[in-house]
């Protein structure tokens, strides 16, 4: 029999690693994981300060990839190059999914507000669906706390990263949604906003099956919170398609468009 005195075998058997009958070989296959785990964490820190170094300081969406450019997570933030820096801390590792350990790149799209890039993840989760995201489903008027007086037909009027253009988000009370990016000074403002006529024209369903998105409810969220002072418009306000259009021209020429709500009298 062996004693707790004896060295040798036994003696290593009882004292390798601190655990209790652990062989000389446990211990040798325990330390050369360990030096993997910790060989994955410096790969992941140096992937991190890379992606870091490139990614700009702006609004967008992002999605991190593995090595085969699969999609692991996509995610929103107003500034990508501070957001992404959380993502490799010593403290994010230490509660790390493994899926993400396996992350090698990440690309982003930069966006002109803090509405596109909520709805722009939303698209992206629901298209790409990324493994370590929660898929929630499509959102729901029901699920959220948002007072009524705010759930109605609107278009609203966001920045554009091109500067000589702005974002027209349409949201119906059916939840449908969409989303268009219109120069200021051009003539292509009278597509948009035919588009968004036939959009809020049609009957009730319409707008998601006929190739739109279903987050109205993601809008009317954020209207309720940091979008609060967005200028928007009723589309129903306007008779025609033409005169939609004029509304729009209006809003968009003022000056003061993104700094002030502006609101815009019916005739």
């Amino acid at each position: 029999m062996c004693g707790t005195a004896r060295s040798g075998t036994c003696g290593e058997r009882h004292s390798v690693l601190g655990i209790r009958g652990a062989s000389a070989e446990l211990a040798r296959r325990l330390v050369a994981q360990a030096l993997v785990v910790e060989d994955r964490r410096e790969r992941w820190r140096r992937v991190g300060d890379r992606i870091c170094r490139q990614v700009p300081a702006s609004p967008g969406v992002y999605i991190l990839q593995d090595e085969r450019r699969c999609p692991l997570y996509v995610g929103k933030t107003v500034n990508l190059r501070r957001r992404l820096r959380t993502h490799f801390t010593d403290r994010r590792w230490c509660a790390l999914k493994p899926e993400l350990a396996r992350v090698c790149r990440a690309e982003w799209e930069e966006v002109g507000s803090e509405l596109e890039a909520l709805m722009r993840e939303a698209t992206l989760i629901h298209e790409l669906q990324p493994v370590v995201n929660v898929q929630m489903g499509r959102p729901r008027l029901e699920t959220r706390a948002i007072p009524r007086s705010l759930i109605r037909d609107s278009i609203l009027i966001l920045p554009s990263l091109q500067r000589d253009s702005a974002v027209l988000v349409g949201a119906r009370t059916d939840g449908g949604s969409m989303m268009q990016r219109t120069r200021r000074r051009d003539g292509d403002l009278a597509v948009h906003a035919g588009l968004l006529w036939r959009f809020f024209q049609a009957t009730v369903g319409e707008g998601s099956e006929s190739g739109r998105q279903p987050f109205a409810p993601l809008v009317f969220s954020w209207l309720a919170g940091r979008g609060a002072q967005t200028t928007r418009l009723d589309p129903h306000d306007a008779r025609s398609e033409t005169e939609l259009c004029v509304r729009l021209d209006t809003l968009l020429q003022d000056t003061h468009l993104f700094s002030d709500r502006l609101i815009l009298q019916s005739k």
